[in-house]
């Protein structure tokens, strides 16, 4: 846009009605500005690659958001088939499974006496607590999953939580892992063990079973899926890892390759005329953070900075919302559930024979 065309949009106040949707409001709201503005432009977004046909969806999951009461909400997502690959980090996929177990979190003060906290056994996040009783008996849980595995085999963690997540349906704890191993969602977590799953593995370690689970099977097989796409989009509930490992997938699964050229994609790279590198930039980009750009790191990086590295695309759509994703995440989901009535088709890759352990 030039500045000359800046008269083009109105800012429009917005008059207060009574019996007002979700999906409303946020349109009210797009013709607003600053953060408000940011959450109905990220949802119009969200939207529209999920109606984009050609569009397989990655969504990065970091935070402590399951104990914050919304893991259901990407269970929802799953379900619909409105996300085809979830990156989330260790704790947001062991946590929910706390309360798919029958326990609970609880609501309390965040100006409290930490050690007190400590004497009654519980756990805090916040202005949210938990029972560490509750919390082992979750950690053990997962231990008992991991012995009935085979010792001499090397997992990725997309294979390992894919039986973790049958292992949990068939008990009827319908957790995220579970959610998505039922519509067979591939879910990858490359920082798993900074999580229960690594105190799980403790656990089966002194019972003598030594669990394998290999990082670079799981990078290779991440990467793999470029084979199965067209166009990308990610959604980032939060940065870190999950935000990382899902960007990297736009500029480098050609290395997996001698050419350079990812077989069977049904799209032509861009190339940097200095290096003539290839890259396969993200379509759509939407981006739920606290985080802040002006330190250098990942989580708060802007997509426009993005594209210097070829992982967005220069004519993409792309908004990043700076809002607490316990306000943004389950406005955006209610607007969705509004306005996109038709159920979204899974992708292809989901239901290949070779990709899932039997």
């Amino acid at each position: 846009m030039e500045l000359k065309d800046i008269y083009a949009k109105k800012v429009q106040s917005i008059k207060v009605e009574n019996k007002v949707s979700i999906s409303k409001l946020l349109s009210k709201m797009a013709k607003t500005g600053y953060q408000g503005r940011m959450l109905a432009e990220a949802t119009n977004v969200v939207n529209e690659m999920i109606r984009d046909k050609d569009v397989t969806i990655f969504m990065g999951l970091a935070g402590s958001m399951s104990t914050a009461g919304q893991w259901r909400i990407i269970n929802w997502f799953i379900e619909n088939n409105y996300v085809d690959v979830l990156v989330p980090t260790g704790a947001n996929i062991s946590e929910d499974i706390v309360e798919a177990m029958g326990y609970s979190y609880f609501q309390g003060p965040h100006l409290v006496d930490d050690k007190e906290v400590f004497d009654l056994g519980l756990n805090r996040y916040y202005d949210v607590y938990g029972k560490e009783d509750d919390y082992l008996k979750m950690t053990e849980l997962i231990a008992d999953f991991i012995q009935t595995l085979d010792k001499d085999y090397k997992y990725s963690s997309r294979e390992f939580l894919y039986l973790f997540g049958r292992f949990l349906y068939k008990k009827e704890i319908k957790s995220i892992v579970a959610t998505a191993a039922e519509k067979k969602v591939p879910i990858f977590c490359p920082a798993i063990i900074d999580s229960p799953y690594g105190d799980a593995a403790l656990i089966a370690e002194s019972n003598g079973f030594h669990l394998t689970i290999d990082a670079i099977k799981d990078y290779v097989e991440f990467m793999k899926l470029a084979e199965e796409v067209k166009d990308t989009g990610v959604i980032y509930i939060g940065g870190g890892v999950p935000k990382d490992f899902i960007q990297l997938f736009a500029v480098t699964a050609d290395l997996l390759y001698k050419d350079r050229i990812i077989p069977s994609r049904n799209k032509k790279p861009i190339y940097c005329n200095l290096t003539n590198e290839s890259y396969y930039p993200h379509k759509y980009a939407v981006q739920i953070t606290t985080d802040a750009p002006q330190w250098g790191g990942l989580s708060g990086c802007t997509f426009e900075e993005a594209i210097s590295w070829g992982k967005e695309s220069l004519d993409g759509k792309f908004v990043q919302c700076y809002c607490d994703a316990t306000i943004a995440l389950p406005i955006i989901s209610h607007a969705l559930a509004e306005t996109i009535k038709s159920n979204r088709k899974p992708k292809s890759f989901r239901l290949k024979k070779d990709f899932w352990p039997k």
